[in-house]
C-alpha cells in the first residue's frame, strides 16, 4: 500500500440517528472504492464495519469502525459511527479524530433528536458537516419538507449540492447543481449515467446554482470581487470557496444518496476527495500544555490512542491518529502516562476486521496495532523528547445507572477485571466501586448501553450477573441543637474499658459564630473554647469538632479517640447509614478512669453518644436532586410534562429550540432511575434528555418514614 502525506489524507466521521444508514453506506463507500467485491447488509450480518458478535445480534452499531479506502489518489478514513444516543461517546471520539462529518438524514423523517443532538457536538468540536439525505427511495419521502425542515433549524447556510427527480420507491435520478449535471443509474446503482439537466429542471437548477456560487463565493474576498464582476465563479473557484466555507462551518452542503442501492454514493466520495478540508486546513489540536501542535510529518512523532478494543483471535488493538512527525513500524515510543517505552512491532492501515500491514503512516492519518504491553484509550505515546501530551475528548455525563453482581461470588474478581477493560473499549462505561452504597456501580447513557454491556459479558466472557437497583446516595442531617452523654464501661477480668462523653451537637453553616452558650431542659451549658477541628467531608459538607472540656474531665490524648467516633457515624448515619454532613459538635465534659480508661473506649462513648444526639436533634434526610433537560417532539411536550410530574419533578422552564420543546427541570435521582425507557416508551425514541447533578434537598416526610422503617427493618434482618 501507497504511503499517504498528509496532504493526500482525508478523515471523515459518518454520523447520524440510529436507522439512518451510516453502516450502509460505509458499505457502499467501500465496494466503490474496490476494498470489497460485494456488498454487505445489516439483515444479513455481514458487513465490514458490523462484525462483533454483540452487533449481529442487536442489527446495530455499537461500536465505531474504522475504515479506510484509496479513492482519486487519497486516503479517505472513514469512522463509521454508532447511532443511538446510548452510543454517542463513538460518535464524540470519532468527530475529535476526525476532520469532517458527514451526517445522514433518514428522507423518511427527516430532522430528528439524535440528529440535533449529534450537529451541536459537532459544533462543540468545531468541525465541519456535509449532510447526506438517504434512504430517497423510501415510499414516505418528502424532500420539500424535509429540507424546510433543515433550513427552519440550522438556518441559511444550508445549500443544496444536489436535489432528486423522483423521490419515491421509483427515485433513480437528481440533479447536481455545482457540476450542473443530471445523474441517473439502472436498478442496482453504482456507476451513474451523466447527461445534460433536462429542459423541465434547468431553471430550478440554474436558481441553486446561483444561490450555490454565492455561498462560495461569500468565503474569499477574491471570489466575491469576481461574482460582483463577473457573476458567475469556474468549478475549481466553487470548491475552493465551499472548502473555506466548510472549515469555517458557513456552508453546510446537502448532498442525496440511496446507500442501500449505491446511488449518488460515487459523486459523494468525489466531493470528499476534492473538496473537504485536509487536515491542514483545519485548526490545529492543542495539548495539555496549551500547544498547538500542526500535523507536520517533518515534526516529533506523536500519537494519541482514541480507541481500544479486545477483538476474536487477535486479542487487544488499539487505534491511533498520528498527531505529528511519521511513525515507522518497528518504532520505540514513550507512554507519557506511564513512562514506560512501547515498541509498534507493526502497524496497520484498518478497514474493519481487514488489516493492511504498512511501514509508515504520515501525521494526520490513522491506524492501528496490537498486543501492546500498558496502553490505555487517551495515551499519548512519543518518540524521544517529544513532551506532547493530549486530552481533548470529553464525554457526557451518564444517564443510567445500575448495580452489578455476578449470580457466583467468586467471579467478583474476574468481573471487575472485565469491567475495567471494558471501560477502555467504551469510556461512556464507567464502573465505580462504591464504598458508600457498598455496590458496584456501572454507568451509561441508557438502558440499551447497559443491557449491552450485559450481553457482551454474559455472551462473550460466560459470567452470568444480575442489574440490581442501584442505593441511593442519600444524606443525613439535623435541624436543631441537642445534647447527649454516653458512658461505656467494660469490665472481663484483668484492664476494663471505661469512657464517658457529654457532647452538644448543632446544625453546621458556614460563617456561623463561634458557640457560647446553649439550654436544654432549663439548664445552661457555658462553652469554654480549647481547641477546634474542621474536617471538610469528601462527600460533601464539614464536621467541625470543639474541645470545651475544663478541668481536665477527659485528657487532650483522648479527643482524637472521641472524633474518631464521630466520623465513624458521619460515615454511617444513625438514620439510614448514609454520610452525614454540616454538624457542629461541642466536647464539653465526661469521665475517665485511671486505669481502664484508653482509646477505643472513647471512641466507642463518643460514637453512642453522637448517635442518640443526632437523632433528638429534628434529623433530616437528603436527597440529590439533577438538572434535567428533555428535548421532545411539540406533540409528545404533554405527555413528557405528565411523567415529569409523576417523579416529583419541579418544571423550571420550557422553551422551543430548533423545531422541538425543551422542557428544564429539577427532578430528584431516586425517580430517574428508569427515565430513558420511560422516555423513549412515552415518544417513540424521539426525545433525549441529559441530567447533570444541582444540590440535595431535604426528602419529603412521608418518604422519610419509608426510608426509616426499610432500614430499621433491613438492620433487624441482619
Amino acid at each position: 500500500m501507497k504511503v499517504y502525506e498528509t496532504n493526500e489524507i482525508k478523515n471523515v466521521a459518518l454520523i447520524g440517528s440510529k436507522g439512518s444508514g451510516k453502516t450502509t453506506l460505509a458499505e457502499a463507500m467501500l465496494y466503490e472504492c474496490g476494498v470489497i467485491k460485494r456488498r454487505g447488509t445489516i439483515d444479513g450480518g455481514n458487513t465490514v464495519c458490523d462484525y462483533f458478535p454483540v452487533e449481529k445480534e442487536y442489527g446495530y452499531s455499537v461500536f465505531s469502525t474504522v475504515c479506510h479506502a484509496e479513492f482519486l489518489n487519497k486516503k479517505l478514513n472513514v469512522i463509521d459511527c454508532p447511532g443511538g444516543d446510548d452510543f454517542v461517546g463513538s460518535a464524540i471520539t470519532a468527530l475529535n479524530v476526525t476532520d469532517t462529518g458527514v451526517l445522514l438524514i433518514d428522507a423518511q423523517y427527516g430532522v430528528e433528536v439524535g440528529t440535533q443532538n449529534i450537529f451541536r457536538t459537532t459544533a462543540k468540536v468545531k468541525k465541519p458537516v456535509i449532510f447526506a439525505i438517504n434512504q430517497l427511495d423510501s415510499d414516505k419521502v418528502d424532500f420539500d419538507n424535509v429540507i424546510q425542515q433543515m433550513k427552519d433549524i440550522f438556518g441559511n447556510k444550508i445549500v443544496l449540492i444536489q436535489y432528486p427527480i423522483n423521490p419515491g420507491t421509483e427515485f433513480n435520478a437528481m440533479i447536481d447543481v455545482l457540476l450542473m449535471k443530471k445523474y441517473s443509474w439502472g436498478p442496482d446503482g453504482g456507476v451513474p449515467t451523466i447527461t445534460e439537466i433536462p429542459e423541465e429542471e434547468l431553471d430550478k437548477a440554474k436558481e441553486l446554482n446561483k444561490i450555490l456560487i454565492e455561498a462560495a463565493a461569500e468565503n474569499d474576498e477574491t471570489l466575491m470581487e469576481k461574482f460582483f464582476d463577473q457573476g458567475v465563479l469556474t468549478e475549481d473557484e466553487m470548491r475552493e470557496g465551499i472548502r473555506k466555507g466548510l472549515a469555517s462551518r458557513s456552508i453546510l452542503p446537502v448532498f442525496c444518496v440511496s446507500a442501500l442501492k449505491d446511488m449518488g454514493v460515487r459523486r459523494m466520495m468525489e466531493f470528499l476527495g476534492n473538496v473537504v478540508p485536509f487536515t491542514t486546513d483545519m485548526p490545529m489540536p492543542v495539548n495539555k500544555q496549551g500547544e498547538e501542535v500542526p500535523a507536520d510529518p517533518a515534526g516529533p512523532t506523536s500519537l494519541y490512542v482514541f480507541k481500544t478494543s479486545v477483538e476474536p483471535h487477535i486479542g487487544e488493538v488499539s487505534y491511533f491518529k498520528v498527531m505529528s512527525g511519521t511513525l515507522k513500524a518497528g518504532e520505540d515510543l514513550t507512554n507519557m502516562r506511564t513512562g514506560n517505552k512501547e515498541r509498534l512491532a507493526q502497524i496497520f492501515a484498518v478497514c474493519g476486521q481487514i488489516r493492511t500491514q504498512v511501514d509508515e503512516l504520515k501525521a494526520g492519518d490513522i491506524g492501528a496495532t496490537v498486543k501492546m504491553k500498558d496502553v490505555s484509550t487517551g495515551d499519548t505515546l512519543n518518540a524521544k523528547n517529544c513532551e506532547y501530551e493530549f486530552d481533548f475528548i470529553k464525554y457526557p455525563a451518564p444517564k443510567y445507572q445500575r448495580a452489578i453482581k455476578p449470580v457466583n461470588e467468586a467471579d467478583a474478581e474476574k468481573l471487575n477485571e472485565i469491567l475495567n477493560r471494558m471501560h477502555q473499549e467504551d469510556p461512556t462505561w464507567l464502573v465505580e466501586q462504591s464504598k458508600e452504597l457498598k455496590q458496584t456501580i456501572v454507568s451509561g447513557q441508557g438502558e440499551f448501553h447497559l443491557r449491552t454491556l450485559k450481553w457482551r459479558i454474559e455472551n462473550n466472557e460466560k459470567i452470568q450477573i444480575n442489574f440490581l437497583e442501584p442505593r441511593i446516595p442519600y444524606r443525613e442531617t439535623i435541624t436543631k441543637a441537642s445534647r447527649a452523654d454516653y458512658r461505656h464501661k467494660k469490665q472481663s477480668g484483668g484492664a476494663g474499658q471505661f469512657g464517658e462523653v457529654h457532647l452538644i451537637i448543632e446544625p453546621y453553616t458556614e460563617g456561623m459564630p463561634e458557640p457560647e452558650v446553649y439550654r436544654f431542659n432549663n439548664q445552661e451549658y457555658r462553652m469554654s473554647i480549647r481547641d477546634k477541628q474542621e474536617i471538610p467531608l469528601e462527600w460533601g459538607g464539614k464536621l467541625v469538632v470543639y474541645n470545651c472540656i475544663v478541668g481536665g474531665a477527659i485528657d487532650a490524648r483522648f479527643i482524637p479517640a472521641i472524633v474518631k467516633g464521630l466520623m465513624d457515624r458521619m460515615e454511617q448515619g444513625p438514620l439510614t447509614g448514609s454520610y452525614a454532613r454540616d454538624v457542629r459538635v461541642c466536647i464539653y465534659d465526661g469521665k475517665m478512669h485511671p486505669v481502664d480508661s484508653n482509646e477505643i473506649s472513647f471512641r466507642l462513648a463518643g460514637r453512642n453518644a453522637f448517635s442518640e444526639a443526632f437523632r433528638n436533634a429534628n434529623p433530616k434526610i437528603l436527597e440529590p436532586v439533577y438538572d434535567v433537560e428533555v428535548l421532545v417532539p411539540s406533540d409528545k411536550m404533554g405527555d413528557v410534562m405528565s411523567d415529569l410530574q409523576g417523579r416529583r419533578a419541579i418544571i423550571m422552564g420550557m422553551e422551543s429550540e430548533s423545531g422541538f420543546e425543551k422542557i428544564t427541570a429539577r427532578v430528584p435521582l431516586k425517580e430517574m432511575s428508569s427515565y430513558s425507557t420511560a422516555l423513549s416508551s412515552i415518544t417513540g425514541g424521539r426525545s433525549s434528555f441529559s441530567m447533570k447533578f444541582a444540590s440535595y434537598e431535604l426528602v419529603p416526610s412521608d418518604i422519610q418514614e419509608k426510608l426509616l422503617k426499610a432500614y430499621a427493618e433491613e438492620n433487624h434482618e441482619d
